[in-house]
């Protein structure tokens, strides 16, 4: 698992969201099952090189929205999701959708320019 996960200390987003978000899309696109062992605290903050606490700010996160189950003494593992408005893949790309759409405005750049500059990216 860890090596699915990546931060970039120099992106204008905070790291424990982008670890927050990172887990979740592994968690929604099925490559983190549930009740799947995940790696401690200071395993995650040593492989990406952050501070315990940032990670412990993810993870509770995690834990609070009901992503990751943590018991006293035991490692935590993604939860069983059984609520019944299940995150959707495409949801959680809208916010990225929207920034993308607006970057390509700003600079402007076509609909039918950004849908082939997508479509080739696609087939990568």
């Amino acid at each position: 698992m860890l090596a699915l996960l990546n931060v970039n200390p120099s992106s204008g987003e905070p790291i424990y969201r982008q670890l927050h978000d990172q887990i979740v899309s592994l968690i929604v696109g099925g490559q983190l099952q549930a009740e799947e062992v995940l790696p401690s605290v200071r395993q995650m903050a040593e492989f990406l090189a952050v501070n315990p606490m940032t990670v412990s700010r993810a993870v509770q996160q995690l834990v609070d929205q009901g992503w990751i189950e943590r018991r006293r003494g035991q490692p935590s593992i993604v939860a069983t999701r059984t609520d019944t408005h299940t995150t959707s893949g495409s949801s959680l790309l809208q916010p990225k959708i929207k920034d993308l759409i607006s970057q390509a405005q700003q600079l402007g750049v076509s609909l039918a320019e950004l849908e082939v500059l997508i479509g080739q990216h696609w087939q990568e």
